[in-house]
């Protein structure tokens, strides 16, 4: 496979508008949200007060009063949820919805005028906001997306990363979290962990397997079970997969994430 492409996709979404927007999403989302501009995006955890994960988010901000959460489809509203718990005499209104999005991968060096930053955020993954398929570029299919996704060892959230997941699982702290922003629910374990170099009991691990499996199988390592696989995709005779393994597996064929964008 080679060359950009897109596809339609839909988001899940959770629009914060009020003079308090910004202050109260700093507030609660492991990202600097303070210092974003007009029209940027930036990838971010939301953590309950136990450091649980409750969705992987991107925050876009849209004017000064105004920002845009989207996330996995099935995360609004848990992501809406978690939020007005902690809405305690805050000017800011919620409103959970759906968003499209063309979603344009393979799209390092492309030129792709108004899209936001996806996945690793390093050019290789863009999106449109709306419907309106880019000029030039051609359509590829849900398989396609799916198998450039976990070759880019993007975990989805809710499938590669369970609901509930401590941070440190997701493989997305250095991604999501700002290390400088100040205190948000959730901060103790992310600072703990982070501090003591201390690994998650579990982790997940994208690869590129000879042999394909399924979703569920076992993960086997020298003869032990490690843990199990979770979303797998073969296209073009090229298998890649993405598996939930115990601490120390090491997997052969393990594809390493990007640096951060």
């Amino acid at each position: 496979m080679s060359g950009a492409f897109w596809c339609a996709v839909v988001r899940d979404t959770v629009e914060v508008t009020g003079r308090d927007a910004a202050a109260f999403l700093h507030s609660q989302l492991a990202q600097d949200v303070a210092s974003m501009r007009d029209g940027e995006s930036r990838p971010s955890l939301l953590l309950d007060p136990s450091g649980r994960t409750v969705a992987v988010l991107r925050v876009v901000r849209d004017g000064e009063e105004r920002f845009v959460l989207d996330t996995e489809p099935g995360f609004g509203v848990p992501t809406a949820e978690r939020l007005a718990r902690f809405k305690i005499r805050i000017a800011a209104d919620l409103r959970v919805g759906t968003s499209a999005f063309v979603a344009v991968r393979r799209a390092t060096g492309v030129s792709v005028p108004g899209a936001l930053p996806a996945w690793w955020c390093d050019g290789s993954a863009v999106d449109l906001r709306g419907d309106e398929p880019p000029a030039g570029i051609p359509q590829g299919t849900q398989a396609m997306l799916e198998h450039q996704r976990i070759a880019s060892a993007w975990p989805l959230f809710g499938t590669d990363v369970e609901a509930g997941a401590i941070p440190a699982e997701t493989g997305l702290v250095p991604h999501a979290v700002s290390f400088t922003k100040g205190c948000y629910p959730g901060q103790e374990l992310v600072e703990r962990m982070d501090s003591r170099g201390a690994g998650a009991p579990h982790r997940v691990v994208a690869a590129r397997c000879g042999v394909p499996p399924s979703p569920g199988d076992v993960v086997v390592v020298d003869g032990a079970v490690r843990g199990r696989w979770t979303s797998v995709s073969v296209l073009d005779g090229e298998c890649v997969a993405f598996a939930r393994v115990a601490r120390g597996t090491e997997i052969a064929g393990a594809i390493v994430p990007p640096s951060r964008g």
